[in-house]
Parts: structure tokens; sequence; C-alpha cells
């Protein structure tokens, strides 16, 4: 059964993932709080390893006898599924975890919220609902089914929704690397809109910090509760951030529509309107009542030069994606001013 706040040194925690971008930090913080931490994975993440000290089950999470194969008849104090994209891999979670599990904690997305919002700061209380992006309505469906769940049956369920969470091996724009080499040479960059929307960017150690503790917490069941950072940047900055971390010169943007941007590449428009072209604000209140002291200490500056140190110690890092080259000359030559 879940612990109460804090008591989480016993805690048997299943991870279905747990070497991804957000999960790469949790599992170790997990293991160093003396969880008895359990990874299934279908093999060994090429950017982040398993963490010493946690059992590794190799399986497909989203073959459900795949998995329940792997896992035998052992039973979990918390599993924790990091890979819930669509409403029917939730409902294999309920039917394998039926009775094995005093907690389900289930990773959704602060995309679902509504978008654009009304209003900001954005609250757990702001309405889901995002007509622009099948991503963010197949996390709203899995929240549907996890809510039904704890309602007609008392699952003990918990949502957690991060937004836009990094690690060192991630520049936060969809072109990646190329972006950061073209700042280096001083070449155009592409930012959507007019570059002035804010946008909240958490480092997924401060995640991490706000995700154990949630980890058996009976305070914490049948709750949804974002974590995010309270750093809060516009677009415009977090391109000169980089620039900066780079030692590049200073950013030469183009301001492209994001509508332009979804005409020429749909999926990077998808995560725009859907997304990172509105401004996004975060209360934490919630979860700092959840988990009493919690505070995001990592700002994007520092962040920005972890990134950069870790591309440089390796130039095989440093791919340079020549698709992603030619469409951002293209939009380059088109919205130059």
């Amino acid at each position: 059964m879940p612990r109460s706040v804090g008591r989480v040194s016993a805690l048997r925690v299943l991870f279905l993932g747990g070497t991804g971008t957000i999960s790469s930090a949790v599992s170790p913080l997990a293991v160093a709080s003396g969880i008895d931490l359990t990874l299934v994975t279908r093999g060994q993440s090429s950017r982040h390893a398993i963490p010493e000290g946690a059992h590794h089950l190799q399986a497909d999470v989203r073959d459900p006898r795949a998995l329940r194969e792997a896992l035998g008849g052992r039973e979990w104090d918390v599993v924790v599924d990091w890979l819930a994209f669509h409403p029917d891999n939730v409902r294999d979670d309920l039917e394998t975890f039926d009775g094995r599990t005093g907690q389900l904690v289930v990773i959704s997305s602060a995309s679902a919220y509504e978008t654009p919002p009304r209003r900001v700061p954005v609250t757990e209380s702001t309405p889901l609902r995002n007509p622009f992006w099948e991503y963010s309505r197949n996390k709203i469906a899995v929240e549907d089914v996890l809510v039904q769940a704890y309602r007609e049956r008392g699952f003990p369920m918990t949502i957690v929704r991060p937004s836009h969470t990094y690690d060192r091996t991630k520049p936060p724009f969809s072109e990646g690397w190329t972006l950061v080499e073209r700042l280096r040479r001083g070449a155009e960059v592409v930012v959507h809109g007019d570059g002035t929307s804010l946008w909240t960017l958490t480092h997924h150690e401060d995640f991490a910090r706000g995700f154990v503790p949630l980890l058996g917490s009976s305070r914490a069941i049948g709750e949804a509760v974002h974590i995010t950072s309270d750093d809060v940047l516009s677009w415009n900055q977090i391109v000169g951030v980089l620039a900066d971390a780079a030692g590049a010169p200073e950013p030469r943007i183009v301001h492209v529509p994001s509508d332009a941007i979804h005409a020429v590449d749909e999926r990077w428009g998808e995560s725009l309107l859907g997304d990172k072209a509105h401004s996004m604000i975060f209360d934490n209140a919630k979860l700092r009542s959840l988990v009493p002291g919690y505070r995001a200490t990592i700002p994007f500056e520092l962040g920005a030069r972890e990134m950069l140190a870790w591309y440089d110690a390796d130039p095989a890092r440093r791919v340079v994606d020549p698709v992603w080259e030619a469409r951002l000359d293209s939009l380059v030559e088109r919205f130059r001013v």
C-alpha cells in the first residue's frame, strides 16, 4: 500500500521504461533514495544507462503477454508507466497490475491542458483540451481511462504531467543540434511566431526531485499534478542562452509564423500549434503541497552549458541533419526581412 510522504526507503517500484530524457534522472535518484527499483525496457538505451543498483528486466512493455511473462507473479508497491501514449496502453496496465500494486503512476503531458490557455498561470484545474495535436489528445484519453478506473472502483492511480523537460542530450528545439551548429557559424535560425511567447523549461533533475517523493505517497492517490520549473523565458531568449553557451555570435533570428511551418512540416507544426506557440506558465502550488519544500533550482543558462559540454566532449554527437538544414534555409529565404 502507498506510504506517507517522505517514507520511500522500503518501496518496491517498477518502471515501465526508465531510460528516457525525463526518467533518466528519476531512476538514479530513486535508487539513491533507497528504493528497490526494477526497470523494464526492450534493451539498453543508447544515451542513458540502467542506473547502478537497479534491477533490469528485458521485455516490450507494450506487449502485455511478454510483460507478464517477464514480471511473473511479483507485486509492486508502485508501478510507473513512462510509455503510455494511447488509452489502450493504460487499459493493459489496469489489467496487468490490478491487485498487484498500491499505486499506478502514469506520465501524461502538460500539453493536454487547454491550448491556447485562456489564462495563466496554468493549474491542475485548467481544462484539458488540445484540438491541434493528436499526441496531446491521446494523453487526454489516457487520463480519462485512469480517472474512470479511480472513480468507479478506486483503482490507486496518480497522473503526472511534465511540461518541456530537457537533459544535456536534447536541445529544446525540433532541429536539435543542427540549430546549435547554425548558431556557431553565424547562420540564420528560425524561431516561430515573433519569438516573444513565454515558455517554461524544466531540467530533468529538477523534475526528478519533485517526482520521487510522489512514489508511495497516499496523498497523491487519485490526483493529477504537473511538475515544472518556474524558469520562464521567451523563445528569443532561449535562442540567446544557447548562443551564449555555444560561444556563438549574436543570433540572427528569422521569425516564421507557426502556420507556415506547419505547411512545410506537419509534425513540427503540430508540436508548435499544439504546444510551443503559446505562452505556458505553471503554478506549482499543488506539487509543493504534496512535496513540501520542492523548488526547481537549475536555470536554463546552467542547463545549456551542460548541454554544450556534453556535445563538445564527443564530435560524434554533433550531427548536423542535412534535411533540417535544407528546410531551415528554405524558410529563412522566404521570411527573411
